[in-house]
């Protein structure tokens, strides 16, 4: 709510959460005594276009970009939704929609879209019609949604009211000067405010220009705390880049470094938390990683450095199915979640689960004030700043950076690691940063390679050791931003199946840094040469003069130390499928089907 029009303000709050991934978008305003709608399909450069022909005045309104759940991505399913009285916006899905809107349907509601949000629409509609204030017709509505939801409601003939409310999906409240903002992410708020209240699990809010008032789920009046938010300082743009994806892989030493400094000691070499964990590492028997996407493969590699490290066993699950079989935990073990947004809607309910168990939680996240950083014991930021190419890259090297890092320090209070080791491995970390601006140096031939990956249908990514999961993230980078199928596998597998696959046609991208599994994964590479296979190697200088077979190409990173090469490797396979995507012409940045925080199942 706004003191002039506001429609251009939503417009530039959309903008800044286009990064998250979207396929159709709009804004709805009240216009005197009725509600003002402008919905498009696709980018918001088309719904710009039609705020242009049609600009609508009103100085209250919501917006909303929509990733597809429940039906396609047109103008009709587009939100906001809206009834004679009432519009909203929603992230989340509504699990119960359809016996909801059924029984609406028999009462006599007319649905235009195939969305679950449209019910909500209608149901406080429902109870508008029967009498109920604004206020009451919400507060009846909640309870009867199951699922996860961000909602903002906008009422007909109410030009000084907003009510929003969450459950699982991040909400939060920007005070202004007589103006009051609803968000689902503080970056989209930072240009009009840094005064931010996050709501809590549960929570419901009634606002008008000049009255905050909160509820609890119980319905009774709660306080949270204001505190500023940074993302004032996050305003980012391409620079001199073609996209946010190559500035961000640039970006990614400064990033390293920045992370880095805030958990070691670089003068005494050793590790330095930010903080004192709650538990001593010597009585935790198991740690539980859990993550979703490229953060569970930074989670399968941290898990050799925790076994070879620490000595401490860990069991690593992707939470959408960690969170649902009830997973026997110990009380009093360890359990790291690692997200990007912090909101990752699995990720959350898994922490749910292992506190509900009696672990002791850590969080590896890149936003601070996120919902799974305020429900963890402990948080570990990752320092990389805003990621705002839906494919991760900086954020998973820093994700490494932070578990390296814990590892290093469990082993050392543990008792498995010297103060010589330590004080090596703080070394081999402090390195790491100018070994990624070492790596980019072969973008160049990368590029050249790219022109090849791309002609291909299917490729195939093989590692040993913690090369392992990083050729599962590079198969994953390659088909999220070049559509492009690949798969990856520990190099030991090939001839457990994939090996079928290989012919003439397949490149078989091999990330092998000079270490004690080197011969054995060159001998992966004689049996891939063997059937007609072409090989791209990515590897050191000793490894590429020792390797024995021919290849398509090989690709010369810096040497290094074996202990902590997937955060310098990564900048291949991240330089290799982006150069692939940009070869066949994809949406970078935004690629189809995807978003950047997924708040849903």
């Amino acid at each position: 709510m706004g003191r002039g029009p506001v429609a251009g303000q939503l417009i530039a709050s959309l903008k800044r959460l286009e990064y998250r991934g979207y396929d159709s978008a709009g804004v709805a305003t009240l216009e005197g005594l009725h509600i003002e709608r402008r919905r498009a399909e696709g980018k918001l450069r088309n719904l710009e276009e039609r705020l242009r022909d049609y600009p609508p005045s009103g100085h209250s309104g919501i917006g909303h970009t929509r990733w597809a759940t429940h039906g396609k991505p047109t103008e009709s399913n587009a939100h906001p939704h809206a009834t004679e009285n009432v519009a909203i916006v929603h992230n989340g899905i509504i699990e119960n929609f359809r016996e909801l809107r059924a029984e609406l349907e028999r009462n006599g509601a007319h649905f235009s879209s195939e969305t679950d949000t449209e019910v909500v629409a209608h149901l406080v509609e429902s109870y508008l019609k029967n009498g109920y204030s604004p206020q009451d017709a919400v507060q009846a509505s909640l309870p009867r949604l199951r699922g996860a939801f961000a909602l903002a409601f906008l009422f007909k003939g109410h030009e000084d009211l907003l009510i929003g409310a969450r459950k699982g999906s991040p909400l939060a409240i920007g005070h202004g000067t007589g103006e009051v903002y609803l968000g689902s992410d503080a970056i989209a708020l930072a240009p009009l405010t840094d005064a931010i209240t996050y709501l809590e699990d549960g929570d419901w809010a009634v606002l008008t220009r000049t009255i905050c008032m909160i509820y609890g789920a119980d319905g009774t009046v709660v306080h949270r705390e204001t505190s500023k938010s940074g993302a004032s300082s996050l305003l980012v743009d391409k620079v001199n880049y073609r996209h946010f994806m190559a500035k961000e892989i640039h970006e990614q030493p400064t990033a390293v470094g920045q992370t880095l400094a805030h958990y070691l000691d670089m003068s005494a070499e050793r590790v330095a938390l930010p903080l004192t964990l709650p538990f001593d590492f010597n009585f935790i028997q198991r740690i539980s990683i859990t993550a979703c996407g490229t953060a569970s493969y930074a989670g399968y590699i941290a898990k050799y450095w925790f076994e070879r490290l620490a000595r401490l066993p860990v069991e690593i699950d992707v939470a959408s199915e960690f969170r649902y079989r009830e997973a026997p935990l110990r009380h009093g073990d360890l359990a790291i979640v690692i997200s990007q947004s912090g909101e990752t809607a699995d990720t959350l309910a898994a922490l749910r689960y292992a506190k509900s168990q009696g672990l002791h939680t850590i969080s590896v996240v890149n936003v601070s004030t996120s919902t799974i950083a305020r429900e963890s014991e402990s948080v570990l930021p990752t320092l990389a700043g805003p990621e705002i190419g839906v494919a991760s890259t900086k954020a998973f090297v820093c994700q490494l950076a932070v578990m390296a890092a814990l590892a290093v320090a469990a082993g050392k209070e543990r008792g498995k690691l010297s103060e010589f080791d330590e004080s090596e491995l703080v070394r081999e970390l402090i390195e790491v940063p100018r070994l990624i601006a070492a790596a980019l140096l072969v973008e160049p031939q990368i590029e050249k390679l790219a022109r090849d990956i791309a002609k291909a249908s299917d490729v195939l990514y093989l590692g040993r050791g913690t090369s392992a999961p990083l050729a599962l993230e590079g198969a994953l980078k390659l088909k999220e931003i070049s559509y492009i199928h690949s798969e990856g596998y520990a190099a030991g597998e090939l001839k457990h199946g994939p090996i079928a696959l290989i012919d003439e046609t397949m490149p078989v991208v091999v990330i092998a840094p000079y270490d004690d599994v080197f011969e054995k994964t060159v001998s992966n590479m004689q049996e891939v040469a063997a059937r007609g296979g072409s090989i791209i190697l990515i590897t050191d200088a000793r490894g590429a003069s020792e390797a024995t077979v021919d290849t398509l190409m090989t690709i010369v990173l810096p040497n290094m130390a074996a202990s902590f090469t997937p955060m310098v490797y990564a900048i291949a396979v991240q330089l290799l499928a982006y150069h692939t995507a940009v070869v066949m012409g994809t949406d970078v940045d935004q690629p189809r089907n995807l978003a950047k925080s997924v708040t849903v199942e």
